[in-house]
């Protein structure tokens, strides 16, 4: 196959940073996506309706002149969020997830759940305006392995909350395991996941090959082989629970080659080359497109893009770094090729 025609897909995970930042890396999700869920982990965090919308307006400034992205956003769930937040955010109509951050999980996080039961009654309230959670998965308690934090946060939160709440949405965002496979596909009703391209293409393995590689370091990390046979088993099978989100993280380069690096891989530039990638290693280009452009909307109840993109097989190599505000952004695979192309970029 030399090319490949797509409905035009979403990313329904993003990190598009602010400022200078935000201004350099949005066009690249606006060239391939025509939405995406907006992550809220900004300094100071996207707690309230008020302060989503005024990012939103920072996004929409930011896209290139003509572009057709419509950025969703997201709250940042705290143990003080009240219930009458979600009533504002529901009635915005531009807030579609609110997003759950246990406290010191990932980047920006500090200022997350610490505790579920104090978030109940927002839960509660969310689950009767059918307002969806999203969730990083992970326990980050030191005493627990960092390669089974999600494993135990299934068990301890997960499992429990989405019996407890038998009407709320959950996205479970960027599993990294077979045993989030497992939990997703047997799950009640209303839940769902996105997986990335990193955990396609890579296990645990990158992050070492011939030294610490940074640029290979996420929240959630690289799994073992067996989990990424899994992840990509369930992107390309067909199953309209699972879906995709890049969790593209961008991070100054300083930040990420440094004594304590940043979790977080930059992949907006090349996000549905890579992906195509992942299909086509298993054989599965004609599964992408649903797992692209179709489950996601229909998850949330948005409506499937008209218009589509077209990808080439076509090997280009990203530059080494891109422009990011004052600083420089080394993509995901810098320097490296990549099989396939956007047409027209």
């Amino acid at each position: 196959m030399n090319s490949l025609t797509l409905r035009r897909p979403d990313d329904w995970h993003v990190h598009l940073r602010d400022g200078a930042a935000l201004a350099a890396v949005v066009k690249f999700t606006a060239q391939r996506f025509g939405r995406a869920i907006v992550m809220p982990n900004l300094k100071p965090a996207i707690t309230t309706t008020a302060l989503a919308q005024a990012y939103r307006e920072r996004i929409m400034a930011a896209l290139p002149k003509g572009a057709r992205f419509e950025p969703l956003l997201t709250l940042y769930l705290t143990e003080s969020t009240a219930p009458a937040e979600i009533d504002r955010a529901r009635a915005a109509g531009f807030v579609h997830g609110i997003k759950l951050y246990p406290a010191g999980a990932t980047t920006h996080s500090d200022a997350g759940v610490t505790d579920m039961a104090k978030v109940h009654g927002v839960l509660a309230r969310m689950e009767e305006l059918d307002m969806p959670l999203l969730v990083h998965g992970e326990t980050p308690r030191p005493d627990i392995d960092v390669f089974d934090r999600e494993t135990h946060f299934i068990d301890s939160v997960l499992a429990p909350l989405t019996e407890r709440f038998r009407s709320l949405r959950v996205v479970f965002e960027h599993i990294t395991t077979a045993g989030a496979v497992e939990f997703v596909s047997k799950a009640r009703a209303g839940v769902a996941a996105t997986i990335t391209p990193q955990h396609l293409l890579h296990n645990r393995n990158a992050i070492f090959a011939g030294g610490i590689r940074p640029h290979y370091y996420c929240l959630p990390i690289l799994k073992r082989e067996h989990d990424r046979e899994a992840l990509l088993g369930a992107a390309t099978s067909g199953n309209a629970r699972f879906f995709l989100g890049t969790d593209s993280a961008p991070h100054e380069r300083a930040a990420k080659e440094s004594a304590c690096g940043c979790a977080g891989m930059f992949t907006a530039h090349a996000a549905i080359e890579l992906y195509a990638e992942a299909f086509e290693s298993v054989g599965r280009l004609d599964r992408l497109e649903a797992f692209a452009s179709h489950f996601g909307a229909d998850f949330y109840g948005l409506p499937r893009h008209n218009d589509t993109i077209t990808l080439v097989k076509e090997s280009w190599m990203p530059p080494r770094v891109y422009d990011f505000g004052a600083g420089a952004l080394v993509p995901f695979r810098a320097g490296e090729s990549i099989a396939w192309r956007l047409a027209g970029t």
